[in-house]
């Protein structure tokens, strides 16, 4: 079975979350930078602003969202690690294969599904913050729900891929 052609589709998902990934890992350094200010205009001036607050929660949900394929590219989310630590490769591969197309994919086309119309339905209004002086942008923000679970399924597809080829291998 030549599992070239397959490994190169999971390298340019790798690249793209990776890239993703790392371009929205700077918002961090700008949440915290941003929310110091906030937090030193509050206490020491007494100034507060709502559009900047909303930023932080705007640029923590971006950040979360779009890092989160990369996060799991990388195996940085939290496992249930009962059997998986102590498995050797084979069976850690057929735990990542199951748990992507049973688990990461449905739950990503299901995510996918709702979404995009709830999205829409934001987008055809270009909804804003309910504050009067809030973000014009909800719309923008709900638009990361479907993005998310693109990035998501993208990055099942890849550890699906990469799990099959390390099932393929002899042993």
């Amino acid at each position: 079975m030549r599992l070239a052609p397959i490994n190169a589709l999971a390298d340019r998902i790798d690249r793209l979350t990776t890239a993703v990934g790392r371009a929205v890992a700077w918002l961090a350094l700008a949440i915290v930078l941003l929310q110091f200010a906030l937090v030193v205009a509050r206490y020491l001036f007494g100034l507060g602003s709502i559009w900047l607050t909303e930023t932080v929660i705007y640029g923590h949900a971006t950040l979360f969202m779009l890092a989160a394929a990369w996060t799991l590219r990388v195996g940085g989310h939290v496992r249930v690690d009962v059997f998986y630590a102590e498995a050797g490769p084979r069976t850690r591969a057929k735990i990542d294969l199951a748990g992507a197309v049973l688990l990461l994919l449905p739950f990503s086309a299901v995510l996918v599904w709702l979404s995009v119309p709830y999205a829409a339905r934001s987008w055809a209004i270009l909804e804003r913050s309910q504050e009067t002086s809030g973000l014009p942008l909800v719309f923008a923000l709900k638009t990361l729900i479907p993005l998310f679970a693109a990035l998501m399924a993208l990055q099942g597809i890849a550890q699906a891929i990469r799990s099959l080829s390390a099932l393929a291998r002899p042993r």
